[in-house]
């Protein structure tokens, strides 16, 4: 059937998922557009590309009902060829296959000179470290590492991503430089671990060299820290963040619980005793450090006493960033073995109670900070507002800073000095400093 509406021979390149995806699909982005391909982000195409999510149920379902509006869409004629990529393909593809046969292929996660052949364009080994960024100008992803060696019983990612492989420096600083030449500001570090980046290329946990080596790129003014480990967290990391300047006083660190037995049959290889002095270590170090950690609730075999050993932690450890998840059973698992034992209603609650104990602590630290200064960065404007963040926030998943555009003006993309003026749950208010 002939398309009606799309432009010809425009791919699409829809993503689904977390950063490590946008990394991907900017990096396919800009194999395409060196290929001489009209490729865009999200936007009208008659060729689509679908980066797909596989990691809990939520991002499947999201995955998959994504790929069928676009197949609909090409029974309408509306759109002509659709391709899947991403973890849901690498996971599932014979089963994709079999239940949605109208997508033209299905690739994995390791497949993009395939992929790029289906869409008529060669993979060009020249252009590794170009991408196509997709993030506001300002900040872009930086991938250090693809894979996890991790055992994690809940965790599906090393059916998806493979085993850790680390990116060697000298490619990162290249990758960095080109980001800078562009403008980019601020790097976002991103692995499914990057406590264990270098291991396998340097025979040595190499985070700490690899930061010492990107805060030497000019343009660059912030390197932020995402998804480290805890068990065996390079601790000459803390000494270069709190001697480099450029380096965020930020970390996300995700613990996923804290009752012992909780963590055992997780198979996180640490206990609350080793995690609670860890951060205190973290602290210690870097007082002035923003920490963020996620949770998983309803985890099989958590009791009402697990979950208040974990609620009374977070209680304890006023973590500055936080987001709690519902726990999915996961095929081929270590923990898919375990009776899915918590109601969804029971996993549910216990989700919003501890986000409901977060957003009071978020609260009271954000309140200790009217009065006070902050360096931001402004990533756009909003509305009446332009929409910054401090060193202690990262894009899309922590708090924003907000100044009244009917009254000031400031550049998008550029640092200003905000004098924080009201403080809510997790936002705050500010006028430019004088």
């Amino acid at each position: 059937m002939r398309t009606k509406t799309r432009k010809k021979n425009r791919i699409n390149v829809v993503t689904l998922g977390c950063s490590k995806n946008v990394y991907d699909s900017e990096v396919l982005m800009g194999q395409l557009r060196a290929n001489n391909k009209e490729v865009v982000h999200e936007e009208e195409g008659n060729i689509v590309v679908i980066n797909t999510c596989g990691f809990i149920a939520n991002a499947k379902e999201e995955s998959v009902n994504t790929i069928l509006d676009f197949v609909r869409q090409k029974e309408e004629g509306i759109v002509e060829k659709v391709f899947v990529t991403g973890c849901l393909s690498e996971r599932y593809k014979p089963d994709l296959q079999k239940e949605i046969p109208d997508v033209d292929a299905y690739f994995g996660t390791t497949d993009l000179p395939n992929l790029l052949k289906a869409l008529g364009a060669d993979y060009k080994h020249e252009l590794v470290g170009e991408r196509l960024t997709t993030t506001p100008k300002n900040y872009a992803y930086l991938k250090i590492a693809e894979g996890c060696d991790r055992p994690c019983s809940f965790c599906a990612i090393p059916l998806m991503r493979g085993k850790h492989r680390s990116t060697p420096i000298e490619a990162l600083v290249s990758e960095a430089e080109k980001l800078a030449a562009k403008g980019t500001k601020e790097l976002i570090l991103i692995a499914q671990d990057l406590t264990y980046y270098g291991l396998d290329l340097y025979k040595r946990r190499n985070l700490a060299e690899l930061l010492k080596a990107l805060v030497k790129v000019e343009g660059i003014e912030w390197i932020r820290l995402h998804y480290a480990f805890p068990t065996g967290f390079p601790m000459d990391v803390l000494e270069v963040m709190r001697e480099e300047p450029k380096i965020c006083n930020y970390i996300d660190i995700p613990l996923q619980h804290i009752s012992d037995p909780i963590l055992k049959s997780m198979r996180r290889g640490t206990t609350q005793e080793k995690t609670t002095r860890l951060l205190r270590e973290f602290r210690e170090a870097v007082p002035d450090m923003a920490i963020r950690t996620t949770l998983i609730v309803g985890y099989p075999g958590e009791t009402e006493a697990d979950f208040e050993t974990l609620k009374a932690w977070v209680k304890a450890m006023r973590f500055e960033r936080l987001g709690c998840f519902t726990y999915s059973h996961e095929e081929n698992t270590h923990a898919y073995n375990l009776e899915d034992d918590v109601p969804e209603s029971v996993k549910q609650q216990r989700a919003s109670e501890i986000m409901e104990l977060q957003s009071q602590i978020s609260w009271e630290l954000n309140q200790e900070k009217i009065g006070k200064t902050f360096r931001c960065i402004i990533d756009r404007k909003e509305g009446n507002y332009f929409v910054g963040r401090t060193e202690y926030d990262s894009p899309d998943v922590d708090n924003e800073v907000l100044i009244d555009a009917t009254k000031y003006f400031l550049r998008v993309g550029d640092f200003a000095d905000i004098h924080i003026t009201e403080a809510a749950d997790f936002d705050l208010y500010g006028i430019p400093a004088k």
